[in-house]
């Protein structure tokens, strides 16, 4: 079957967050594709690893060196202006239809980007399969981050079944969807006209009934008169803190905010979290953003 390797014996529902995990501690190794083994999955390892055993994996077939780029449903997001790379991207994997480059930053109100057609279709808008949701996005009208999915199903796994929940930036419905499989409600918050209507249509097309969008600047919300939420959602990286004071009008003493922010260094935001709230914060890395600023996740329960 191929060559035998370490590897770490995981169930299916944390493979991906233990695959992670790994990649990020250097101790996946890529070169081997992961495989199922009944009801769990196999990754295999650079070196031997507490609980680790030994099994066959199949070499990954080698792949074109290719320019560093982000997928997003049939799209590719190329860092560089490189129309000869887009190609090699666009030729190297199937399920592509289009390559694009970023012309600006994610900016205004509505946090959009103009992008340029390096190759393929020239389009904006897809469809993202994410642990059997879907989601249609248009990625000049509305942000959208895939690199998010396992931050989804992180707080996905840590909600308890009939919670109402709070999504104050929701864009096209990822987070408020996701968490929609075990909430009781889900109140799916956005400024941005566009990213509503997409978000309407991914309720739809998901079939879910307890997933309410509205067309709305977060800063109001407080004023709209709504019962206390469980657990709210605070993903606007470059500007979510500052809404941190009306996050907490609307969570209930002892729920939960997942504040996300950009920063530079550890605990940046924590004077502001003191501000609104004894209780207990736990800070996560997500993912480098640029040189020295990082995307961080604060996971606050709230007391008074």
């Amino acid at each position: 079957m191929g060559e035998e390797r370490w590897c770490l014996v995981v169930s299916g529902q944390e493979a991906e967050e233990r695959r992670r995990r790994l990649l990020e501690a250097g101790l996946l190794d890529r070169r081997y594709r992961p495989r199922q083994e009944g009801g769990t999955v196999l990754l295999p390892l650079t070196d031997e690893f507490p609980g680790a055993v030994r099994r066959e994996f199949e070499a990954v077939p080698e792949r074109p060196n290719l320019p560093r780029h982000e997928i997003v449903g049939g799209i590719a997001i190329m860092q560089e202006n490189d129309p000869a790379g887009a190609g090699r991207v666009l030729t190297s994997r199937p399920s592509l239809h289009t390559v694009l480059f970023p012309e600006t930053p994610v900016e205004g109100e509505y946090r959009t980007r103009r992008f340029a057609v390096l190759a393929g279709v020239p389009a904006t808008r897809t469809r993202v399969t994410e642990y059997g949701l879907r989601f249609d996005v248009d990625l000049s009208l509305a942000y959208f981050s895939a690199r998010l999915s396992t931050e989804r199903q992180r707080i996905l796994a840590a909600m308890e079944k009939g919670e109402r929940v709070l999504d104050m930036f929701a864009g096209v419905g990822p987070f408020a969807i996701t968490l929609a499989r075990k909430a009781d409600l889900v109140v799916a918050v956005d400024i941005n006209p566009a990213a509503v209507h997409l978000l309407v249509g991914n309720i739809t097309l998901n079939r879910m009934n307890n997933v309410v969008p509205v067309l709305a600047d977060a800063g109001h919300l407080p004023r709209y008169g709504f019962r206390p939420f469980d657990r709210v959602v605070m993903n606007l990286p470059m500007a979510a803190p500052r809404y941190l004071p009306e996050a907490a009008a609307l969570c209930r003493d002892g729920g939960t905010i997942h504040l996300y922010a950009l920063q530079e260094r550890e605990g940046e935001h924590l004077p502001l979290i003191r501000g609104v709230t004894r209780g207990e914060v736990l800070e996560r890395r997500v993912r480098t953003y640029s040189p020295g600023k990082w995307h961080a996740v604060y996971d606050i329960t709230l007391e008074r």
